[in-house]
């Protein structure tokens, strides 16, 4: 396949070169790519590259489990590996680290006695192993990314498209609008990436084939091995909660209210019965949860706890859970009968949260609601998703008089401008904001 270009890798590049450099830590759910991109970035940026794999290699991982004496792990990965470890030219790259705690826990040492290797550790299911009691997690030692599936943006680089990058950043700065034709064609390839969604393996399989139907067995597999997870790293009782929870995201979102109900799991469901299974689902970057929020700065103190949607961390993923019908999607004009604003919603949510993001939505008494509202420096940016062109919306006028802020966005299928205060942005161009 080709190599996918990520943004993520002038992280690394930064973190590489910054002067007072800590072991790193990458983490994002299963697939998103980690594993990938880290081996690439070892053998591009590197002399030589020390992989170690503690799902699949056990012989090491046990041998590890003597001594988290940073010396001393070097000394048996050389031997090991047959290869000399060099500080700033070897980088030792642990994987899978949630499996190996003895590892996770030589990170602070290799922080304050062996700062001169370079280290990498990532996890699918780190945030999950962290919340497990035993775990001495290396607080303060150690520098955390979190990688995502692939943007919009990432996939316009994938499909070869990446001259449209600059056309639409432009557009996005001046509010001036773009040219009819390639407004089309970048509504037509957002379209395309709703189906396909992000997951590398996903959009090689569409780079290969050139067929989206391909795509929706990738897809199948990625969702299964999610709940392999979920029963391998859960009890009994836990992975039955987590599994119930994720497969009622499409009818919550379904309903004219979408906040998560535990009652829509299942009858009798609580915040104390179900709690934990979304914890999970959230820190094995599966879900990502939005907080109602009382818009005052700074949002994240003043969010509502009780009362949160859930949206899975890739739109193709949830296209395919939900089984939506794939032709209608791609088409210009939307046929009424499909319920285009999760999807859409799924869209902007994961978009957001790529650029950093927290992501918080607004309601007022139950009479308005706004589908996201985010925090750039001291600024709360109101904003308001709307699936195609129609965009006559009273919740975002409730909630101009009310606060009124800056600005506030408007995302749909109409094209770039400025008026009201309310700036409009097409879907294609959420990766500007």
């Amino acid at each position: 396949g080709i190599l996918m270009k990520r943004e993520i890798i002038e992280d690394f590049i930064n973190w590489k070169e910054s002067k007072n450099r800590k072991p790193l830590i990458v983490h994002g759910a299963r697939q998103v790519g980690k594993t990938y991109i880290i081996k690439d970035f070892g053998k591009k940026y590197y002399k030589n590259l020390i992989y170690v794999n503690f799902q699949t290699n056990t012989e090491i991982s046990s041998q590890i489990e003597d001594s988290i004496d940073a010396k001393y792990i070097i000394n048996k990965l050389e031997l090991f590996y047959g290869e000399k470890i060099i500080p700033k030219e070897t980088l030792i790259f642990f994987d899978e680290i949630q499996d190996n705690e003895r590892a996770l826990a030589s990170l602070k040492y290799f922080c304050e006695d062996a700062n001169e290797y370079h280290i990498i550790a990532a996890g699918s299911l780190l945030g999950v192993a962290m919340n497990r009691k035993q775990y001495s997690f290396p607080v303060g030692k150690v520098q955390t990314l979190n990688m995502y599936p692939l943007s919009f943006k990432e996939f316009l680089v994938a499909m070869a498209r990446e001259n449209l990058i600059d056309e639409i950043q432009k557009h996005f700065e001046s509010n001036e609008r773009m040219d009819k034709d390639i407004h089309e064609l970048c509504l037509k390839l957002y379209r395309t990436y709703l189906i396909i969604g992000g997951m590398p393996a996903v959009v090689q399989m569409y780079l290969d084939e050139n067929k989206i139907i391909s795509t929706l067995d990738v897809q199948a597999g990625i969702l299964s091995d999610y709940q392999r997870d979920m029963t391998k790293y859960a009890d009994n009782s836990l992975s039955n909660k987590i599994i119930a929870s994720f497969d009622s995201i499409p009818v919550q979102l379904a309903k004219d209210n979408q906040k998560f109900q535990y009652k829509v799991v299942s009858r009798g469901g609580t915040a104390s019965i179900f709690g934990e299974a979304i914890d999970w689902l959230k820190n094995g970057g599966i879900v990502n949860q939005v907080y109602k929020v009382n818009p005052q700065i700074p949002l994240e103190m003043y969010k509502d706890l009780a009362s949160f949607k859930l949206y899975m961390n890739d739109v193709g993923l949830f296209v395919n859970k939900a089984g939506y019908p794939l032709y209608q999607i791609d088409l210009s004009e939307q046929p009424t009968m499909i319920s285009m604003g999760p999807l859409t919603e799924h869209f902007v949510a994961g978009e957001l949260k790529k650029k950093g993001y927290e992501l918080y939505y607004w309601e007022s008494a139950g009479k308005a609601e706004l589908d996201f509202v985010i925090q750039k420096d001291a600024d709360i940016i109101p904003i308001e998703v709307k699936t195609n062109i129609h965009v006559k919306a009273r919740s975002l006028d409730v909630y101009m008089k009310t606060y009124n802020p800056q600005y506030a966005i408007r995302i749909s299928e109409k094209n770039f401008g400025f008026e009201n205060n309310i700036k409009s942005v097409p879907l294609y161009a959420v990766f500007c904001i």
